[in-house]
């Protein structure tokens, strides 16, 4: 065999121990005879909205509001996304549509001036 396609395979081996050990995890450290700590039951509740405000924070830090077009694409990728999660209640439906209604107003709407 040749060194890529070894190292490709380590690649792919490491990754699966690492994939099944991280999925096993929780059945081993947390079995039925033990409940789940009071510590895993409030980071399962608050982490995930903790972190997804870091994400928006993170992507709209660099908008600039004094200056053409005044952060219109992201106001409204934002408000598509709020709108849907809003009305349907569904994360993938909310992220997908208002990720492509802010790339065609970056693309087409407002394009070359940004």
């Amino acid at each position: 065999m040749s060194a890529l396609l070894l190292h490709a395979l380590g690649i792919v081996l490491v990754t699966a121990a690492m994939t099944f050990v991280t999925r096993s995890a929780p059945f081993v450290l947390f079995g039925k005879k033990r409940g789940t700590p009071p510590i895993v039951l409030f980071l399962g509740t608050y982490l995930p909205p903790a972190i997804l405000a870091m994400l928006v924070v993170y992507g709209l830090k660099d908008v600039r509001l004094l200056a053409y077009p005044y952060g219109l694409p992201e106001l409204i990728g934002v408000a598509t996304v709020v709108g849907l999660h809003v009305w349907k209640r569904n994360y993938l439906l909310s992220i997908f549509v208002g990720t492509a209604a802010y790339m065609v107003a970056v693309q087409w709407v407002f394009q070359g001036t940004l």
